[in-house]
């Protein structure tokens, strides 16, 4: 009898040791931002809107975003719940652009829209295409570029990924979206939304 409780005396010491080894069981979490609050689309993040919680390594989203200092006045993309972690494909920027454009070379474009009623249809994942609004469109006043006519498209297939707030625009200056395009679209629809405005069509 003495024998048996020895034994298992033993046996429980044993896997008590093996439980405190055991990979995993340690309760040390990872340091994850999430949304201390609502956000609303396109809004710049500042130290209210973001607070650090402790979460289980199996339980942290890929690209999770852990330091405050990182995502300082940066733009998110589309609304964000309060709690939700905060990661790469959520803030304005290429990993952003390359998960909506869906090709490795994608970039974000601003574009000014020519009708500020426009951009009030447009949301985070509304893909549409740029066209050129033309010289009565443009901000500038100027001539079209040599290579681009009134109502062009310049950029078919383009996603948005953030439609600037109205409070953050200047008085009287156009709307802004941010687009995410292959970087040789990207390009050309940067080249021209410097000289004038541009319209989208709905897909």
């Amino acid at each position: 009898m003495v024998a048996l409780r020895r034994a298992a005396a033993g046996l429980l010491a044993l896997l008590a040791v093996a439980f405190l080894a055991a990979p995993g069981v340690a309760p040390a979490g990872t340091p994850v931002l999430v949304a201390a609050r609502d956000l609303a689309p396109g809004v710049a993040l500042g130290p209210a809107d973001v607070a650090v919680r402790s979460l289980p390594p199996d339980l942290v989203p890929a690209g999770a975003l852990g330091e405050p200092a990182t995502v300082a006045g940066r733009q998110v993309v589309g609304g964000v719940r309060a709690g939700e972690a905060l990661t790469d494909v959520r803030l304005l920027g290429p990993v952003a652009a390359v998960a909506a454009a869906g090709v490795p070379d994608a970039a974000g474009v601003p574009v000014r829209l020519a009708d500020a009623g426009v951009a009030a249809l447009l949301a985070p994942g509304t893909r549409v295409d740029l066209v050129a609004a033309g010289p009565e469109g443009s901000a500038s006043g100027g001539p079209d570029p040599p290579e681009v006519t009134d109502g062009a498209v310049l950029a078919p297939g383009a996603v948005v990924l953030a439609v600037l707030p109205p409070a953050q625009r200047t008085a009287g200056s156009a709307p802004v979206v941010v687009v995410a395009l292959p970087a040789g679209l990207a390009a050309r629809v940067a080249t021209v939304s410097l000289r004038e405005e541009v319209t989208v069509t709905l897909r």
